[in-house]
């Protein structure tokens, strides 16, 4: 039996703000054994002895970072998909798309076993079994979906009530008082948000509920661009055609239309050691307390301090005093919140969004195709950077209307094209690219490429750059 683990990468993860950003969003995010969220929802899929191979639909933009975690893991299985969406249009239209995918490709009857990116399932014995009895389900026509069998009410979560492994019905987050009447009965499971389902049950259980939503994914398909080679197999979603396709989670479009019909919708319920890491309160509970019950990631001196998450890699926190705080440090943001507000942080991130502030969408050490930039100042007239460029690397033939740039090689040698002239810029040298001319900056070198740019203009924005030529697909 063919099985597509599908790996769905995106959302913002702003209950995760200061780490997890728009351009660096939440299965990105490292845990204390160095392995990314995503890194470990790929392991959890690709390691199964059912797997023929690993399916991922995330934003075009985020291509590079993902195939950076799944390239540091070493072999994966043989061959790796990818369907790349032009924004968000929410998990019904990503199953759809990937539904519609795997029917192409494997067949009616391969099943696609759905994963969320940014999930920790600490017991992959567990999860294997879970994973063999969803199969069977699905393999006889159902839409199989993985409850957890709740250890307390939890109002962050969506339930399922089952009378064995038939869906009664989906149930939203419940208040306090709800969800302890949930747990006590016995009949309710938390919502994992993972599915196992065969290609064609659930291309006809859309067809039936979420027809249009079916047909626009499908139509864009269609004229979508599609690239194979190294076992890899490509497809950049077309954006006009991918506008057309309804906003809704698959919770909504479908599932919920379809538990009301006797036999269609199964659970398999489960304890696999599984969260959400909804909350930095939630990713506090990866770190073993103290005998204060504090937590620590980083370097933290503590003094009277109780209950307290900190979360600090490149700076030194101290605490005096305090109680059931978060504190999640970054070299640009700062995060402090009680640990009992710790949802509200999502309410932070909206406003530095709502403002335009960069500090929802990028870190101050941004990563690109090519390798990372890392903004050292920032003044009014001036920006110095440190660029990083991968050995091999080039980045994009292209110019900027507002602003100089002086660059100085520290580490390795760079190539640098300016207008029509070539030349190599060795350690402790320089050169100088004025407003308006074309330039192209390459590693040709083994090692990696170490550079300062000192920036000067009257504008500075990173949308200040026009590309003629880019071997990452970024030029319109």
């Amino acid at each position: 039996m063919t099985l597509i683990p599908t790996i769905l990468c995106g959302g913002a993860g702003s209950r995760l703000w200061p780490v997890s950003r728009e351009q660096h969003p939440k299965p990105f995010i490292h845990l204390a054994d160095g392995q990314s969220l995503l890194q470990k929802a790929f392991l959890r899929g690709a390691t199964l002895p059912q797997a023929t191979a690993v399916l991922t639909v995330t934003n075009r933009e985020l291509l590079f970072k993902v195939r950076d975690e799944y390239r540091a893991l070493g072999e994966g299985p043989a061959a790796t998909d990818f369907l790349l969406e032009p924004f968000a249009r929410n998990t019904a239209a990503a199953i759809a798309a990937a539904a519609l995918h795997v029917a192409a490709r494997y067949g009616e009857d391969a099943l696609l076993l759905v994963l969320p990116a940014d999930h920790v399932v600490h017991d992959q014995a567990a999860f294997a079994r879970a994973v063999e009895q969803a199969m069977a389900l699905a393999a006889q026509g159902r839409l199989v979906t993985f409850g957890i069998r709740p250890d307390h009410p939890e109002t962050g979560y969506g339930y399922i009530e089952a009378n064995g492994t038939d869906v009664v019905r989906f149930v939203e987050k419940p208040s306090l008082e709800t969800a302890q009447a949930y747990v006590g009965s016995g009949r309710f499971l938390w919502n994992a948000g993972m599915f196992c389902l065969r290609a064609g049950t659930v291309l006809s259980a859309m067809e039936a509920h979420c027809a249009d939503i079916l047909a626009a994914t499908r139509t864009c398909l269609a004229t979508s661009h599609r690239s194979e080679g190294d076992g890899v197999t490509q497809v950049e979603l077309d954006a006009d055609t991918f506008r057309q396709v309804r906003e809704e989670s698959i919770d909504y479009a479908l599932m919920e239309k379809v538990a009301g019909t006797p036999g269609a919708v199964a659970v398999v319920p489960c304890d696999i050691g599984w969260s959400d890491i909804g909350s930095w309160a939630s990713m506090a509970e990866l770190t073993p307390p103290d005998a204060a019950g504090n937590r620590v990631v980083g370097q933290a001196l503590l003094r009277d301090t109780r209950n307290c998450y900190v979360n600090s890699r490149g700076r030194i926190v101290g605490t005096v005093g305090v109680d059931n705080l978060l504190i999640i440090d970054t070299p640009d943001a700062l995060l402090v919140a009680h640990h009992d507000h710790a949802q509200d942080v999502k309410h932070v991130y909206n406003q530095l969004k709502a403002e335009n502030n960069e500090a929802y969408r990028v870190h101050r050490t941004v990563h690109r195709p090519w390798g990372t930039f890392t903004v050292l100042e920032n003044g009014p007239w001036y920006k110095i950077k440190r660029i990083d460029v991968k050995p091999g690397q080039t980045l994009s033939l292209q110019m900027h209307h507002h602003r100089n740039e002086h660059w100085i090689v520290v580490h390795g040698m760079a190539k640098v094209t300016c207008e029509q002239t070539e030349r190599f810029v060795r350690t402790n040298e320089s050169t100088y690219i004025k407003a308006g001319f074309k330039h192209r900056l390459e590693n040709p070198g083994m090692i990696d490429l170490v550079m300062i740019e000192v920036q000067c203009g009257e504008y500075l924005g990173e949308d200040d750059i026009v590309r003629f030529e880019d071997k990452y697909g970024r030029v319109n």
